[in-house]
């Protein structure tokens, strides 16, 4: 989503997509070759979903012949997806979840060893899906540990740079980013993140792009990005000479809206990514981009997440906001997890809304890029209203400026609009977020049902007795 070029020679986005981006994606897979397929799954009779993941010569047919071997052993693929192979530039990494028995896995990873390099199995025992599981649709997260299934699915970037990346040359950077995508790949949830003791070129980095964005905020960001910044200043340690801890921020975020901070090594699928947003997860990159370029960056960093999108995320209307999207893209066809995706690029990244009369920037794409930030509220930006069915449809520019940007009334506006749209997205069920277990409850039928009334009922006998109270 980023211009290959410099602040100093014409438009460049000093901002990200975070760790999805679907016009990104779409380019990556098939420059790479790359297929996302989801299959229906088997009848009930299945005996549970298997993670596998093995590495192929990047040949023409090599995947073909692969999944000839899931087809001899009479294994149902769920779901499909490739990536550049982390441990041979010239392989790629396929990740394959299928519904099979053990002895069928048995057989198969046999047979798979004799042709590929397995890389991992994820055993029964730690998949979460019931034997029940709906049949048809692709899997989805049931519980907040099952993030850990896909946070290290990343598409892009990590440690691997592509020719273009300021630092891909620079042997010392490639070390440092190593390191960062180690820590993110070995990362579990609930684990303490690791506290990074950053370089001297780091902080100035970090420094440089801090005090630019700062001399824009009065006037460009929302009020709640302003009411924020300052808490963070004081309880995270956000300062031009001091790069703040995800730690620090992930405590600060759950206290103020429920969010944690989950790093991650970079760009994830757009599925994988919303999916963490409807336990209230924020996949997070901690590495700071290359020194040469400061005000530039084809890919997130930590400048753009602490910056550009912590603020809001410690908002309650805006973090609900958020989770919305992710809660909807639970389940849903790849069709439509696109179209969640656009609208989450066209507001959560690049989102203007109306404050007092004016215009205001809330997305985190703008909020860390301070020319796109001055360009799309300039005057001179296109500017429509934000309407999901339209903008689920508009292109994603990884290149440039975008061609148009969404305003909304309100947070509060965006969030009703994105639940309307979503019901239009066909499930054979809908879902509930439990806070109390970080579980996602699937209601497709009228026992799921009435067990969620039970618990808004009791919801509301809290709130009779405070109103019999407050009236007494």
């Amino acid at each position: 989503m980023y211009a290959k070029n410099s602040e100093e020679h014409g438009p460049s986005r000093e901002g990200s997509f975070d760790s999805v981006n679907p016009a990104y994606e779409e380019k990556q897979l098939n420059k790479e070759d790359n297929q996302s397929i989801s299959t229906s799954r088997p009848s009930s009779s299945a005996k549970g979903v298997v993670t596998i993941v093995f590495s192929l010569k990047n040949e023409v047919g090599s995947l073909i012949r692969a999944l000839r071997l899931f087809q001899e052993k009479h294994v149902n693929l769920v779901h499909i997806e490739s990536r550049k192979s982390q441990r041979k530039n010239s392989d790629f990494e396929i990740f394959v979840d299928c519904d099979t028995d053990h002895e069928q896995l048995k057989e198969l990873t046999q047979l798979l060893r004799t042709h590929t390099d397995v890389v991992e199995i994820t055993p029964f025992e730690n998949s979460s899906l019931p034997d029940d599981d709906i049949a048809g649709l692709p899997w989805f997260p049931k519980k907040i540990s099952d993030l850990d299934r896909s946070a290290n699915r990343v598409l892009m970037y990590g440690s691997d740079l592509d020719a273009d990346h300021p630092g891909f040359k620079d042997k010392v950077y490639l070390k440092r980013r190593k390191y960062f995508a180690d820590l993110a790949m070995s990362y579990k949830l609930g684990d303490p993140i690791l506290r990074i003791d950053f370089t001297t070129e780091e902080v100035r980095t970090w420094g440089v792009v801090f005090k630019e964005l700062k001399k824009l905020y009065p006037s460009h960001a929302c009020k709640e990005y302003l009411k924020n910044l300052p808490l963070l200043t004081e309880y995270c340690g956000y300062s031009e000479d001091n790069i703040p801890q995800l730690e620090d921020v992930s405590h600060f975020l759950k206290e103020r809206s429920g969010f944690i901070i989950r790093p991650v090594a970079g760009y994830l699928s757009p599925r994988d990514f919303l999916a963490g947003l409807a336990f209230r997860v924020f996949h997070c990159t901690q590495y700071v981009r290359h020194s040469s370029r400061p005000l530039y960056t084809p890919e997130p960093d930590t400048c753009h997440e602490l910056l550009g999108h912590v603020p809001l995320l410690a908002e309650p209307s805006f973090a609900r906001f958020s989770q919305e999207i992710g809660l909807a893209s639970l389940g849903a066809s790849d069709d439509a997890v696109k179209k969640l995706a656009t609208c989450y690029f066209f507001t959560v990244e690049f989102g203007l809304c109306k404050q007092d009369g004016r215009l205001r920037a809330y997305g985190a794409g703008l909020l860390s890029s301070i020319s796109e930030l001055k360009h799309a509220l300039s005057g001179r930006a296109n500017i429509l209203p934000f309407d999901p069915v339209v903008t689920c449809n508009q292109e994603c520019i990884i290149t440039t400026f975008q061609d148009v940007y969404f305003v909304s009334e309100s947070f509060e506006d965006a969030k009703n609009k994105m639940r309307e749209f979503a019901r239009t997205i066909w499930r054979p069920f809908s879902v509930h977020y439990n806070p109390y277990t970080q579980s996602v409850d699937v209601l497709k039928d009228t026992n799921s049902i009435n067990s969620m009334v039970k618990g808004i009922r009791d919801e509301l006998d809290i709130v009779e007795e405070a109103l019999s109270r407050l009236n007494t």
